[in-house]
């Protein structure tokens, strides 16, 4: 794959270049259409962007004063301008336009269930969100997105917990992507029992590649929440939603404690691009040979939640 037209959007030196991904469905390589994107721009590739980034644009304050402004009922008007903008498909919402009471409403709708089918299989996992995915066999020597020298950084993503460190340590990981145009609901990849929520305090970045590019610390940086799933058939799950700029709230619907199944709701987020990682132990899983071949050139996938992004690593 050539990795100048696949790649390209990856490398921190170049700006204003088009952010690309392969979307899963049709194969094809598309170019992500990126809201608000000259604001995005202009905050983390100029001087005076990032100034303005540091000094407020990062801060909690500014994303839930813009999370409440999508609260009002004035909001419902920018709905319908939104859906035709961006394509999106009013059939699959499970109640009509005309219903929402604010855009927040429907910005984390709910979708009819045959719109998003779980893929059934019993060894397989699946895609927690709608968005552009990437994935590394091995946390511990992957480059994030292809930049090199650019690795996560375990202990500051989960704060520090050793306990967590060591069951994690060189396991699989995927990043799922949300733009503001996405389904904005976010569940479980596969069943198990999950435990109690718990948040790291932390600033919001933009979790789109143009600020990744510049910051890549962002991901154990911002404000997130951890979530501790035991499954038998693959072990421990660590499943974390990632907060970013202008997301107003990170809603939890799941009750600890009580087993679920895969496909079920755990949650969603108010208005804001946003992320959810999940986190594998060693030997557990095997992710899709798709999406670690588009990974290691730096190129995301786009794919739905339900649809399979690996199965279970069978013992030999």
């Amino acid at each position: 794959m050539d990795n100048h037209a696949t790649g390209s959007s990856r490398n921190p030196d170049l700006k204003n270049q088009p952010i690309r991904f392969l979307n899963r469905r049709t194969g094809e390589i598309e170019t992500e259409k990126i809201y608000g994107e000259d604001w995005l721009r202009w905050t983390y590739e100029t001087p005076l962007g990032r100034l303005a980034l540091k000094l407020g644009i990062s801060r909690k304050w500014l994303s839930r004063w813009y999370g409440r402004r999508m609260d009002d009922p004035k909001t419902v008007s920018k709905i319908k301008p939104f859906i035709h903008e961006y394509g999106l498909d009013p059939e699959t919402f499970q109640k009509p336009v005309e219903d929402f009471d604010s855009f927040n409403d429907f910005f984390y709708r709910k979708l009819k269930p045959e719109a998003r089918p779980v893929d059934p299989a019993p060894d397989s996992i699946t895609f927690p969100a709608d968005g552009r995915h990437w994935c590394a066999e091995n946390i511990d020597d992957s480059d994030l997105f292809a930049i090199k020298g650019h690795r996560l950084n375990l202990a500051a993503l989960v704060g520090g917990d050793r306990n967590l460190v060591e069951r994690f340590q060189g396991g699989s990981v995927v990043i799922s992507r949300l733009c503001p145009v996405d389904y904005h609901r976010f569940h479980f990849p596969t069943d198990g029992l999950p435990g109690e929520a718990r948040r790291i305090n932390g600033p919001l970045f933009s979790v789109n590649p143009i600020a990744l590019l510049k910051r890549p610390s962002i991901w154990w940086e911002n404000a997130r929440e951890l979530t501790l799933i035991e499954a038998s058939s693959v072990g421990g799950v660590l499943y974390l939603e990632i907060g970013a700029t202008m997301v107003g709230s990170i809603q939890q619907t799941y009750r600890p404690g009580n087993p679920i199944k895969k496909g079920d709701e755990k949650g969603c987020f108010a208005f804001g691009g946003s992320c959810v990682m999940i986190l594998f132990e060693p030997g557990r899983v095997r992710l899709d040979k798709d999406l670690l071949e588009n990974s290691a050139q730096g190129l995301e996938t786009y794919a739905l939640f339900g649809e399979r992004l690996g199965v279970v690593e069978l013992s030999s």
